[in-house]
């Protein structure tokens, strides 16, 4: 896959201009309160995954108006004390899966939380939860669904969901409260950052490639889907523009970005043309937190891959052993000097 989008050069100093909701925060302080009232308890229910040295739980845990929302916890066998949390977002399409398929970061010592997407669950592993909304003209796919208002958007009940799932993990007896990551690929990587907006007090974010980024962007460069989904719909009702891009500027992740605080290590693909490069660095840019940066100019969605994950792992062993203060700088020892 070429280079499709502007050089590293250009994404380097690229500081796009987004169109911002006067009442963001009002929107989405209403949405989680509400989601909060509507609440009861979060369910964890042992599973034999048949893994000796992981510990699995299937978790429900009241979503979107209390709806259910599935995931696992998965924790390292016999730990002792609060443990250092990765709560992760999953990829466009995918489902929560089967409870033996993603452990890597409970074999790393670390309770883990795998959230399921409400309505996914076609694509390489399938899902549990069910989005109950039904709305008509929508494009197949998620990013016009309800996109008539931002109070019927699909990533509002998505963004809520995740909110709760960070606060469930707060809350698990199994977790330090004052050491959880957010982390996803994609589509979870914008969750993530969506989250690290919304949720204060987080210990990092790792945002991998992430989708919901600069999403008029995305809608105008993408030549592939999701982002296309916009452009789609937009080629029928033709009128309706404003108000598609209005709606979705209220779950854009780069603008709820700028409200993080925690330390993020993102990477991003300069041969992405599923998230183009660009909308990426716009979320970059615009965080508000201290952030490190790994670009992979050779690769498409994947991203780093294995070796993403490698440093991922390298970056929260750090985050979770230093004595320093959640809000100090990374420290420069992870830092990319050609990036500064």
């Amino acid at each position: 896959m070429p280079l499709t989008d502007l050089t590293l050069a250009e994404c380097l100093a690229l500081r796009p201009d987004l169109d911002e909701p006067a009442d963001l925060d009002a929107f989405w302080d209403r949405t989680l309160r509400t989601a909060r009232a509507a609440g009861t308890a979060p369910r964890f229910t042992p599973v034999d995954t048949g893994l000796t040295q992981i510990t699995t739980y299937d978790v429900t845990v009241p979503g979107f108006a209390g709806g259910p929302v599935r995931g696992w916890l998965h924790l390292p066998a016999g730990a002792d004390g609060p443990l250092g949390c990765v709560v992760e977002f999953l990829g466009y399409g995918r489902g929560r899966g089967l409870p033996h398929e993603q452990v890597l970061w409970a074999n790393a010592g670390y309770a883990h939380f795998i959230m399921d997407t409400r309505g996914q669950g076609w694509s390489t592993a399938g899902g549990d939860t069910p989005d109950t909304v039904s709305l008509n003209g929508d494009v197949p796919g998620f990013l016009t669904r309800g996109v008539d208002s931002p109070d019927h958007h699909y990533y509002r009940r998505v963004y809520t969901d995740a909110v709760r799932f960070v606060e469930a993990a707060r809350a698990h007896p199994a977790v330090d409260p004052d050491r959880i990551v957010v982390t996803g690929h994609s589509q979870g990587g914008g969750i993530s950052l969506a989250v690290a907006g919304l949720v204060p007090g987080l210990a990092g974010v790792m945002p991998d490639t992430p989708f919901l980024c600069d999403i008029r962007r995305g809608a105008l460069i993408a030549g592939v889907p999701p982002y296309t989904e916009i452009a789609e719909y937009l080629s029928l009702y033709r009128d309706r523009a404003e108000t598609v891009f209005t709606t979705l500027s209220y779950i854009d992740a780069a603008l709820l970005a700028a409200r993080a605080t925690a330390p993020a290590l993102f990477s991003i693909a300069m041969m992405d043309a599923v998230c183009p490069p660009s909308t990426c660095f716009a979320a970059y840019h615009r965080y508000g937190g201290a952030k490190d940066l790994r670009v992979y100019e050779f690769n498409g969605h994947e991203g780093g891959g294995g070796h993403h994950r490698r440093e991922q792992l390298v970056w929260v062993r750090e985050l979770f052993t230093s004595p320093r203060h959640l809000d100090d700088p990374i420290p420069s020892a992870l830092h990319d000097p050609q990036l500064a």
